[in-house]
């Protein structure tokens, strides 16, 4: 009997304290290290969205006042209007020195804010800042050139509040073409 008392006992390792108390050691590391992992995201998380609310933050004081300039474009329009009828005519001559001193104020307000005019005349067209209203041939002018500016756009910082709308010029037709 002491063979086969001595074979259970060979089959059944024994556990002893030390070993119990590696395998909970282990373990709590384990737990320790899936912990550790997660504060590190956490982290990360924050991180992550303390960055994202500054840029928008950043980007509310950059360009929060974008409704309010588009509102006062069409009250610019109307004066550069105003002066270009007025212009020429004597009896105008005060209006006209009024209208031009109230256009610079707003032009400063403007500035001020950070609003930049577009005016692309003779310059190349350009679809992300200019509106093409036209295409006209013009033996003088490379084509895809501005012509002729029909309404200023404006930029607020890099972003356009209203493209500039203008007439463009094309290469001429080849002559004899239908002949």
């Amino acid at each position: 009997m002491t063979e086969e008392n001595v074979t259970a006992a060979s089959e059944q390792p024994p556990v002893s304290g030390t070993q119990e108390l590696h395998l909970l050691l282990e373990d709590a590391r384990a737990k320790a290290d899936a912990h550790w992992d997660q504060v590190l995201r956490a982290r990360a998380e924050m991180e992550n969205f303390r960055k994202r609310a500054e840029r928008d933050i950043e980007a509310a004081h950059k360009y929060g006042l974008e409704r309010i300039v588009g509102e006062l474009l069409p009250v610019m329009d109307s004066l550069e209007s105003g002066l270009a009828a007025a212009a020429g005519h004597a009896a105008a001559d005060k209006l006209v020195e009024g209208m031009t001193l109230t256009r610079k104020l707003l032009s400063n307000v403007l500035e001020k804010f950070n609003v930049k005019t577009l005016d692309p005349a003779g310059q190349k067209f350009d679809p992300k800042l200019h509106q093409a209203m036209s295409a006209v041939e013009s033996p003088d002018a490379a084509p895809d050139t501005v012509l002729t500016v029909c309404q200023k756009g404006y930029l607020l910082h890099d972003r356009v509040i209203r493209p500039a709308l203008v007439i463009v010029a094309k290469a001429p037709a080849a002559d004899g073409a239908g002949a």
